[in-house]
């Protein structure tokens, strides 16, 4: 099958064939057709797999057959930078077709994005707070929309923001298509897909295992000789992009810096730093500015860097299901990638339930040499004071590449 069988507005033949696309992938093969068709959606699909153009070809499909200066879509994300991400899946799929999108959400000016709301842009790509100010300003008119697309519905249960959610769909017009993609399906999501959408049709693909790419690998470790650990794998390790998880956004600010101070390029993506920051250190990673980016769960979902070799879980994540979307940014569009996951005891039965999932046992490893034996210090800030400055890796090793 290729894109040509979707019969999509040629219009958009540009976008698709500079973004590489040839063949759909299977969430797309399924999705597309049905949207097209007009039926409300309900979506489940490993990340990595194409998502978002399973909905956006579809989008611009339609707005290039109906009115303009009249915002029809609106796509509802839970972070900032997935609402990035969709927009320039948009602008991108949408070369040539002068359809306009804007990102709406908070921590950056209110002004432009009403401005752009004003004027009637056919695409609203909303993180939900900063667009329910909008609604109440009464800044935005949703009356024409048309389509509705909810991406990430169970993280944005997670974080908070089903209330506002619902406020906001409140306020649409009922006659509309609406597609709903979510990794999981807790109660509350099955309740918001029943009261919203209209005999859906359900499209699920790879439901709630890794991608096949992705090798997993258990370091056991003290709590206290992580850090000691984790200098050990940088450096014993071909890498090319790292990502690397903690728990905590005080623990990400620390560790980036920490590891600057050894010698290597790292920055942090955390809720605490300001939206310009987090823009920075997400494109200077994507280009390879930074071979190393520290993150919080803030970046696990949606975001596609298909330069990145290695996801590293400094520490554990909550749930099995964010375990899943962290080690999915890795292994991305049929590449290779390694998983490395520091465990401690506490960490067992989460692991457990992992490996219920994969059907699988994970591979536990010891590095060869390192003293797993050194006592905690009284002061166990003593284990985190930089070592002596390095030479970068990217210096060090010639052969070091970031593929953008």
């Amino acid at each position: 099958m290729n894109f040509n069988q979707f019969n999509l507005d040629s219009r958009l033949n540009t976008g698709i064939h500079q973004a590489g696309f040839e063949q759909p992938t299977p969430i797309q093969a399924s999705a597309i057709p049905l949207a097209l068709s007009g039926n409300d959606i309900i979506g489940t699909a490993q990340t990595g797999t194409g998502k978002t153009a399973a909905f956006v070809l579809p989008i611009l499909h339609k707005l290039l057959k109906g009115p303009r200066n009249k915002t029809r879509a609106l796509i509802i994300t839970p972070t900032r930078e997935l609402a990035e991400q969709i927009h320039q899946t948009i602008l991108e799929l949408g070369k040539g077709t002068k359809l306009r999108s804007v990102t709406v959400y908070g921590g950056v000016g209110a002004k432009p994005q009403a401005d752009a709301l004003r004027s009637g842009v056919e695409i609203v790509v909303a993180c939900p707070g900063r667009l329910l100010d909008h609604m109440q300003n009464r800044v935005a008119d949703f009356n024409s929309i048309e389509m509705l697309v909810l991406d990430e519905a169970d993280r944005m249960l997670d974080m908070g923001f089903l209330p506002d959610v619902k406020r906001i769909m409140k306020q649409l017009p009922r006659q509309r298509q609406t597609m709903l993609f979510s990794a999981t399906f807790p109660n509350e999501i099955e309740q918001l897909a029943a009261q919203t959408l209209n005999q859906p049709k359900r499209v699920s693909i790879g439901l709630a295992r890794p991608a096949h790419t992705v090798s997993h690998t258990l370091y056991p470790v003290p709590q206290h000789l992580k850090k000691n650990l984790l200098l050990r794998l940088l450096e014993e390790t071909e890498m090319d992009s790292v990502l690397i998880f903690t728990r905590t956004k005080h623990r990400a600010q620390r560790l980036a810096k920490q590891l600057n101070q050894d010698g290597y390029s790292a920055t942090s993506l955390h809720g605490n730093r300001s939206q310009s920051q987090r823009n920075s250190a997400l494109n200077g990673f994507k280009k390879g500015q930074f071979e190393i980016m520290v993150a919080t769960d803030i970046a696990a979902r949606g975001l596609d860097i298909e330069s990145v070799s290695h996801v590293i879980n400094f520490d554990m994540p909550d749930t099995a299901d964010a375990y899943i979307h962290r080690i999915g940014r890795t292994g991305r569009a049929e590449r290779n990638g390694e998983a490395f996951t520091l465990t401690t005891p506490d960490d067992r039965s989460l692991v457990q339930k992992i490996e219920k999932i994969m059907d699988e046992k994970l591979p536990e490893k010891k590095l060869p040499g390192f003293d797993y034996s050194v006592p905690k210090p009284e002061n166990h800030y003593n284990n985190n004071q930089p070592r002596q400055r390095k030479t970068s890796r990217k210096s060090k090793n010639t052969s070091y590449t970031i593929r953008s």
